[in-house]
């Protein structure tokens, strides 16, 4: 079921795709679905919840600077940026996880971990609330760079400030910050980006997803 949905979410649009569309792919009723699926959103909140797992691990390859790097950060948002800037599907799809509830809590979960870990040496007299509320911060900031809709300023100066003002949160000083911006800029960001839909739907293939797959 799962792997049906994300085909059709990556090729036809999250927003477009029905729970009734889905259904006449699997030929099975919208009742059948819902027994697993009661919403649209709760596949969704699957999908995000492995997304996240997924764009982890691929920018942490991609960036090349071992587990839990900063620099994996910066290219996570700027791939899936250049992503949103080049394809609308994809804008569609990762927009749409930051409205939902449900997926905004796995994502605030999930990059709550992830900044104890990165962020840890900036902030090392941080309580576990204190992540979480920046985290919030954050995720405003994720969602407005990937739902631009004035273009207005150029794609990199975007992306550049957006960066900026998450490391800033975290107390990562200047000199470093300029450094992995720089850093990120260099790289064929706007190649990973094409590349992570293909790639993440050839992971929900190979994956072993509970509810009937």
């Amino acid at each position: 079921m799962i792997k049906i949905a994300t085909k059709m979410f990556i090729t036809k649009g999250y927003s477009v795709t029905t729970l009734r569309m889905i259904a006449d792919e699997l030929d099975t009723s919208a009742g059948h679905l819902s027994f697993y699926f009661p919403s649209k959103d709760d596949m969704l909140a699957v999908l995000t919840n492995m997304l996240c797992e997924f764009q982890r691990e691929m920018m942490e390859l991609e960036a090349g600077e071992g587990m839990s790097s900063l620099l994996s950060i910066c290219l996570e948002l700027m791939s899936m940026a250049a992503a949103c800037e080049e394809d609308e599907i994809a804008k569609d799809f990762l927009v749409s996880s930051y409205r939902s509830s449900k997926c905004l809590s796995i994502i605030h979960k999930n990059d709550t971990a992830r900044a104890k870990e990165v962020f840890a040496q900036y902030c090392s007299d941080w309580s576990d609330e204190q992540f979480k509320s920046a985290e919030y911060l954050v995720a405003g900031i994720e969602q407005a760079t990937l739902n631009a809709i004035d273009k207005s300023v150029p794609f990199e100066t975007r992306i550049s400030f957006a960066l900026n003002t998450i490391m800033t949160i975290y107390n990562v000083p200047e000199d470093i910050r300029r450094i992995k911006i720089e850093k990120v800029l260099a790289m064929d960001y706007r190649s990973i980006g094409n590349r992570i839909f293909k790639e993440f739907k050839e992971y929900v293939e190979k994956a072993n997803i509970i509810n009937g797959g």
